[in-house]
């Protein structure tokens, strides 16, 4: 935040690969500089991570429980407002539920509810098969126009047929990283 005020990154994960990854790639370097972070993720990331014992992970990492379940009407948010959302990955299918303002889970709910007032970032984590779909510019269109700061393109991931990306490829965490610093500062 403008004049070193202490600021809240809400990080978004999806099922999509790189989702283990959040942790070291995205979360310790936003700690690092002091940032707040919290995380919310898709049910299936969720399962994923847990699977992957990396939720514990990220509890220790934030100082604040992993969101995947929306809190009962009565309850209290367990984290901070966020200052800026960081949805990454983010699958195909997260990408047309936040451009079609779906909310069928927690972290879409967070994200839909802070679009158009909160810094967005979307690293969208698909394949050419994806952005070949009727639909898919439409819905990147839609988050441009509210504002979101979409990490996207052949030079910084580029798309390649389902399978046929070359193995360890890294997803653009630097990319990403460097995007919310400038958000935030």
């Amino acid at each position: 935040m403008p004049g070193g005020s202490v600021s809240t990154v809400a990080v978004v994960g999806c099922a999509a690969g790189g989702v283990e990854q959040v942790r070291s790639h995205l979360v310790l370097p936003l700690r690092a500089d002091e940032h707040v972070v919290t995380v919310t993720l898709t049910p299936a990331a969720a399962t994923w991570l847990g699977q992957a014992g990396e939720l514990d992970q990220l509890e220790a990492a934030t100082g604040f429980p992993v969101r995947c379940t929306p809190r009962l009407p009565t309850e209290q948010s367990p984290h901070p407002r966020p200052d800026l959302l960081v949805v990454a990955p983010a699958t195909a299918n997260s990408v047309a539920k936040i451009a079609l303002g779906i909310s069928d889970n927690q972290a879409l709910t967070l994200v839909c509810e802070n679009i158009s007032t909160t810094p967005v970032i979307v690293f969208p984590r698909i394949n050419a098969a994806h952005a070949r779909h009727p639909a898919w510019e439409g819905y990147l269109a839609a988050l441009r126009g509210v504002g979101v700061h979409l990490i996207y393109g052949d030079d910084v991931w580029p798309l390649y047929e389902p399978r046929d990306a070359p193995s360890g490829r890294d997803l653009p965490w630097p990319d990403i990283v460097r995007t919310a610093k400038q958000l935030l500062s």
